[in-house]
Protein backbone atom coordinates (compact mmCIF):
# COMPACT_ATOMS: atom_id res chain seq x y z
CA UNK A 1 0.00 0.00 0.00
CA UNK A 2 1.36 2.82 -1.21
CA UNK A 3 1.55 6.65 1.20
CA UNK A 4 0.12 9.62 -0.11
CA UNK A 5 1.66 13.12 1.31
CA UNK A 6 0.17 16.23 1.69
CA UNK A 7 2.20 19.04 -0.16
CA UNK A 8 2.42 22.46 0.67
CA UNK A 9 2.09 25.64 -1.70
CA UNK A 10 5.94 25.58 -2.52
CA UNK A 11 6.22 22.07 -3.74
CA UNK A 12 7.83 20.42 -0.28
CA UNK A 13 5.97 18.36 2.16
CA UNK A 14 4.00 19.85 4.80
CA UNK A 15 6.58 19.09 7.66
CA UNK A 16 8.27 21.07 9.72
CA UNK A 17 12.44 21.64 8.16
CA UNK A 18 15.10 23.16 10.16
CA UNK A 19 18.58 23.72 9.27
CA UNK A 20 20.27 21.18 6.53
CA UNK A 21 16.68 19.49 5.85
CA UNK A 22 16.98 18.31 9.15
CA UNK A 23 13.13 17.88 10.95
CA UNK A 24 12.76 20.05 14.27
CA UNK A 25 10.71 19.73 16.94
CA UNK A 26 8.79 22.36 17.90
CA UNK A 27 8.69 22.45 21.89
CA UNK A 28 5.55 23.87 24.16
CA UNK A 29 5.16 24.70 27.56
CA UNK A 30 2.68 23.47 29.75
CA UNK A 31 0.66 25.52 31.21
CA UNK A 32 0.04 25.46 34.84
CA UNK A 33 -3.38 25.29 36.91
CA UNK A 34 -3.52 28.57 39.24
CA UNK A 35 -5.93 26.90 41.71
CA UNK A 36 -3.05 24.04 41.58
CA UNK A 37 0.05 26.50 41.86
CA UNK A 38 -1.68 29.26 44.55
CA UNK A 39 -3.35 27.62 47.45
CA UNK A 40 -5.30 30.86 48.66
CA UNK A 41 -7.31 31.44 45.18
CA UNK A 42 -10.11 29.49 45.88
CA UNK A 43 -13.32 28.83 43.35
CA UNK A 44 -16.68 31.09 44.41
CA UNK A 45 -19.06 31.96 42.17
CA UNK A 46 -19.55 35.43 44.22
CA UNK A 47 -15.54 36.05 43.78
CA UNK A 48 -16.08 37.92 39.82
CA UNK A 49 -12.58 38.97 39.05
CA UNK A 50 -11.62 35.84 39.08
CA UNK A 51 -14.28 34.01 37.52
CA UNK A 52 -14.30 36.85 34.75
CA UNK A 53 -10.43 35.71 33.77
CA UNK A 54 -12.11 32.58 32.47
CA UNK A 55 -14.55 33.61 30.54
CA UNK A 56 -14.38 34.92 26.75
CA UNK A 57 -15.34 38.49 25.99
CA UNK A 58 -18.50 36.59 24.51
CA UNK A 59 -19.42 35.27 28.18
CA UNK A 60 -17.99 31.63 26.96
CA UNK A 61 -15.94 29.56 29.59
CA UNK A 62 -12.29 29.36 28.50
CA UNK A 63 -11.29 25.43 27.91
CA UNK A 64 -9.10 24.09 29.77
CA UNK A 65 -6.40 23.92 27.32
CA UNK A 66 -6.44 27.72 27.23
CA UNK A 67 -6.95 28.53 30.34
CA UNK A 68 -4.22 25.41 31.52
CA UNK A 69 -6.44 24.50 34.43
CA UNK A 70 -6.53 20.65 35.53
CA UNK A 71 -9.26 19.30 34.95
CA UNK A 72 -10.57 19.24 38.67
CA UNK A 73 -10.81 23.16 38.68
CA UNK A 74 -12.14 23.76 35.34
CA UNK A 75 -15.16 21.61 36.59
CA UNK A 76 -15.68 23.35 39.90
CA UNK A 77 -15.10 26.92 37.73
CA UNK A 78 -17.82 25.68 34.71
CA UNK A 79 -20.05 25.28 37.95
CA UNK A 80 -19.35 28.60 40.04
CA UNK A 81 -19.55 30.06 36.17
CA UNK A 82 -22.83 29.14 36.01
CA UNK A 83 -24.12 29.81 39.08
CA UNK A 84 -23.03 33.08 39.09
CA UNK A 85 -24.63 33.53 35.33
CA UNK A 86 -27.82 32.11 37.53
CA UNK A 87 -27.97 34.79 39.96
CA UNK A 88 -27.19 37.51 37.54
CA UNK A 89 -23.87 38.18 38.55
CA UNK A 90 -22.34 37.06 34.93
CA UNK A 91 -23.84 37.82 31.52
CA UNK A 92 -25.39 34.53 29.40
CA UNK A 93 -23.43 36.52 26.69
CA UNK A 94 -23.29 39.89 25.34
CA UNK A 95 -26.02 41.95 23.66
CA UNK A 96 -25.40 42.47 19.83
CA UNK A 97 -27.94 44.79 18.35
CA UNK A 98 -27.75 43.71 14.21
Amino acid sequence: MAYSRTYNRNGGDDRDRGSKGRFRKTYHRRKVCKFCADSSLTIDYKDIKIIRYFTTERGKITPCRISGNCAKHQRMLAVAIKRARNIALLPYTTSIVK
